[in-house]
């Protein structure tokens, strides 16, 4: 094999890896049937999350998987595959959900979060999960709640006095 092209392969097997340290979640997508309008509206979905749908060529995907030590994801890297890396964990996830609700030709087929390599199921259902923000608003009302029960009884009480 021509030494540029094996160099080139490192290369793309290097930034898979380093795509894969640097995201909290990568979902693997059938694409096949998508019009180039289609593909470029859901890239556009994508960004605005930040996350990045890439196609690679599933071999160079399997030695990237393999070298990370992530080996129960070749069984899912058959076919026409893209890969969406998301900074946030349920970010990318969602955007392909919605987008697979209107059109049946995006396929979830599995990904990566948290450390597992979960199917199809399992990546729907962190599509299902709040946002950062979500959480940290749940999490704020659940602090502010025995507050403002307090402040309420302590009204009542002096009203009660008057």
């Amino acid at each position: 094999m021509n030494q540029e092209i094996l160099k080139s392969k490192k290369e793309i097997v290097s930034k898979i890896e380093d795509s894969f340290k640097e995201s909290a979640s990568l979902t693997i997508v059938e694409y096949r049937g998508l019009t180039v309008a289609e593909i470029s509206e859901l890239k556009k979905s994508l960004k605005a999350v930040g996350a990045s749908f890439t196609v690679y060529k599933n071999t160079l995907v399997t030695i990237a998987s393999k070298e990370l030590g992530h080996d129960d994801l070749h069984q899912y890297l058959t076919g026409s595959n893209a890969y969406v890396f998301s900074k946030e964990i349920n970010a990318g996830p969602k955007v392909l959900a919605k987008f697979a609700k209107k059109n049946e030709n995006l396929v979830i087929k599995a990904g990566f979060a948290e450390g597992k390599v979960m199917d199809a199921e399992g990546m729907k259902a962190i599509a299902t999960l709040p946002d950062k923000n979500g959480l940290l608003s749940m999490f704020l009302s659940c602090l502010n709640a025995p507050i403002q029960k307090f402040a309420a009884t302590v009204k009542a009480v002096a009203d009660s006095k008057n």
